[in-house]
């Protein structure tokens, strides 16, 4: 497993600023640093190999090092709720998703060193629990029935913390036949009054001895409320309905209602005292509670339905880790990809022992047009957040059925599923089994990073994401090209500012995801007359959201329809960051095909084929792209599984909105049956879904002009990059990929087509 690893504080910076990168040292007690250029990541020995280059800074050199840890699970906090020392009363709608954990606190006024305060949790099986501490020693009442799984319950519970005695009264919101889940029991305790009072309380989570934060919750918890004085299970209906009782309104301690400020931190106090709750490690909001009904799908619409927020054990949003080292852009440092080098001991002869840190040096901002490349790369970091730890192939069954071949572990692997407090990608399931909606960068992402042994390659070579993409970086500077790079985020902050000054713009090998202000950025630059270089596939796919309150963070909602590893629950398909309706780009009328002519169509993981000419080759309008290429054959080579058509493939699709005037270039063949149509493509299951069995199944190379005189290439295709240094790269991907860039670069405005209907 890895020895040494980190995160830096964001994924972009200019020359002359500073970064700080956050290391933890699993053995000794110095680490070694040093920047380099990320030339080539992808360490398939029958490929370039690794190659960095040395760029001196202020971080060269030794630096002290320890273990550094992550405190994972949400939970919130309200330190202004005074200490409850003289009877009350909490009622809150709860609906357990993992009864099979023991000690899980759903609200809490606990101090872990002196034992003393109170407690309300959940014991495993599902029963709720009552402990009350102090200077005897704490005592607990435990419920005599259990709490479902995924079932609402209505919860009282009454507590007089000097007499002992505590009231729990358990109501399932949906009753069942032959299930016994209702009662109302009262518990006589050892008096317990504690020794010095306890202020602030803490819900789905309870602080520990350590300073750390655990007895996590994993499950949604629904209007939480406290009341001062003893009150009755009934009591609980005359809150929750309007109008509000004004006797109850002046014993209330506090009342949150999740529903308001979604997008925040914030959990409102609506009560008399304002004592507001604070969100950390970014559950998930926007979540249907006890009483939705499906009247409404948009929690902007009926704010009221949507009271619940769903904690996990395991959220991760920000590790906090101390700064290890700081380091000082050079004010001369292109831009470009980067790295923090870091190793604790002879890296080659142990790989473990060192990691690559990434992120990319982006232009300074309003630099005049003239005074940068022409050419930028737009690093597809939301696809890099998306992915981050992706351990779906860990621990889902049957992946080598999926991938048609044995599943090979690396070191970092083998880290990630002995950390699980890393936190998962959006293709992973919490441990309750609910999607992971929310992705962070700021924590150790083992695959953004350059030397990563993927899961799905054979001689640890990276199919995806960040490794893939720096084989297109390595030909690039073969190829003498300068370029800028564009962050996916800096793109989402600045809009069309970011690029406006670029006429061309490569995309990485999977550009998947997309916000809207990127979305429209992009299709706003390339209505202006931008050239775009599409050099992957599955490109524009799944709409999602940031969100100023939570830097760093990403949200995805997979709804409706799409390649899924997790379907989101119906009536939360609508992003809690922002309130747009989630899932597919094409789901609201923005299919890939509407930006790069071409849209996902199929997927396949066991090995990558070629493409055949098309007639579409031979228009002169595509005269210049096969300029010193006459093979009929392109790409049956390449170091992503063999080929330049494979493991993601877009097509031609004219009612998803490719334009008429649209060239196919060249077209895929000789897929096997596991390169499978993805499920939007079919209604009723057809008898045979991948390989030459569907024609459809294929990667289509365009080429289309637009009205403003720029253009668009697709290659249609995630391989398409691991081809291009083949044979010294002196191959036919290598000279179309060329010709394509040469002639973008060109300013000569490209003639607008007149399609004869």
């Amino acid at each position: 497993m890895l020895k040494i690893t980190g995160y830096p504080d964001r994924y972009s910076a200019r020359a002359g600023e500073q970064i700080d990168f956050k290391v933890s040292l699993e053995e000794g007690e110095t680490f070694q640093a040093r920047l380099v250029r990320v030339v080539h990541g992808d360490c398939n020995p029958d490929g370039p190999g690794l190659k960095f280059d040395h760029v001196p800074s202020n971080a060269d050199g030794h630096h002290p090092g320890a273990p550094q840890r992550i405190d994972a699970g949400s939970y919130l906090v309200a330190p202004a709720v005074p200490a409850l020392a003289a009877p009350f009363t909490f009622y809150a709608m709860v609906w357990p998703t993992l009864v099979r954990r023991d000690d899980q606190t759903i609200i809490a006024q606990w101090d872990p060193v002196a034992q003393a305060g109170w407690h309300i949790g959940l014991a495993a099986g599902g029963f709720v629990s009552v402990t009350l501490g102090g200077a005897q020693g704490p005592a607990t009442a435990r419920a005599p029935k259990p709490m479902l799984e995924r079932h609402w319950y209505a919860l009282c519970v009454a507590v007089d913390p000097v007499a002992g005695t505590v009231r729990i009264a358990q109501r399932p919101i949906t009753p069942y036949a032959l299930t016994d889940d209702d009662f109302d029991v009262d518990f006589d305790l050892v008096p317990t009054a504690p020794a010095e009072p306890v202020s602030g309380v803490s819900i789905a989570g309870c602080a520990m001895a350590d300073g750390s934060v655990d007895r996590h919750f994993d499950g949604k918890i629904d209007r939480p409320i406290v009341l001062a004085g003893l009150h009755a299970p009934t009591t609980h209906d005359r809150l929750l309905n309007p109008p509000a009782d004004p006797t109850l309104a002046a014993q209330t301690i506090a009342h949150w209602d999740f529903s308001r400020q979604v997008e925040t931190r914030q959990a409102v106090d609506i009560g008399p005292y304002g004592r507001h709750g604070q969100l950390e490690n970014l559950p998930t909001r926007a979540m249907k509670g006890w009483n939705w009904d499906g009247s409404c799908h948009d929690w902007r619409q009926k704010p009221e339905h949507y009271g619940a927020i769903h904690f996990h054990s395991d959220d991760v949003y920000d590790a906090n880790w101390r700064t290890s080292v700081t380091l000082l852009l050079p004010d001369d440092l292109p831009s470009g990809a980067y790295a923090l080098h870091v190793s604790c001991g002879d890296s080659d002869v142990d790989a473990t022992r060192e990691h690559y840190i990434s992120f990319f040096v982006v232009p300074p901002r309003n630099a005049p047009k003239g005074s940068r490349p022409r050419l930028a790369f737009l690093a597809p970091t939301c696809s890099y957040i998306a992915y981050a730890n992706h351990a779906e192939h860990i621990t889902a069954r049957g992946v080598e059925m999926l991938m048609n071949r044995m599943v090979h572990f690396g070191h970092a692997d083998l880290y990630m599923y002995d950390h699980p407090e890393l936190g998962g990608s959006l293709y992973d399931t919490h441990a309750d089994g609910s999607g992971v909606a929310f992705s962070s960068r700021l924590r150790p992402v083992l695959n953004f990073s350059a030397r990563y042994h993927s899961w799905l390659g054979g001689h640890g070579s990276a199919l995806y994401q960040y490794n893939a993409d720096t084989q297109l970086f390595d030909w690039l500077a073969e190829k003498g090209f300068a370029y800028d790079v564009i962050t996916d985020e800096d793109l989402h902050a600045d809009g069309l500012g970011a690029i406006e000054n670029y006429d061309v713009i490569l995309t990485g090998t999977h550009p998947e995801y997309h916000s809207t202000a990127m979305w429209d950025a992009m299709k706003a630059w390339i209505d202006r007359g931008g050239r775009l270089m599409y050099m992957g596939g599955n490109g524009w796919y799944w709409r999602v959201a940031f969100s100023e309150h939570w830097p760093g963070a990403m949200e995805l909602r997979r709804a409706e329809d799409g390649i899924r590893p997790w379907i989101a629950e119906p009536g939360e398909y609508f992003h809690a960051f922002g309130g747009e309706y989630g899932g597919l780009w094409r789901r609201i009328g923005r299919a890939p095909n509407v930006m790069a002519g071409v849209g996902f169509i199929a997927q396949g993981f066991d090995f990558s084929s070629y493409f055949r000419r098309a007639p579409d080759a031979d228009n002169p309008r595509a005269a210049f792209i096969f300029d010193g290429v006459d093979d009929d054959i392109i790409g049956d080579f390449g170091l992503v599984g063999g080929g330049a058509a494979g493991i993601e493939l877009d097509c031609i699709t004219p009612e998803l909105g490719s334009p008429p005037h649209i060239l196919r270039l060249a077209s895929s063949e000789g897929h096997s049956a596991m390169m499978m149509l993805v499920n939007e493509e079919f209604g009723p299951v057809p008898p045979n879904l991948g390989g030459d069995q569907n024609d459809r199944v294929r990667a289509d190379m365009v080429f289309w002009e637009t009205l403003a005189g720029g253009a668009v290439f697709a290659t249609s295709s995630i391989a398409w990059c691991g081809s291009l240094s083949h044979n010294g790269y002196d191959n036919n991907v290598s000279q179309i990929t060329e010709n394509v860039l040469r002639r973008f670069l060109d300013p000569e405005p490209f003639p607008v087509v007149e399609v004869t209907p």
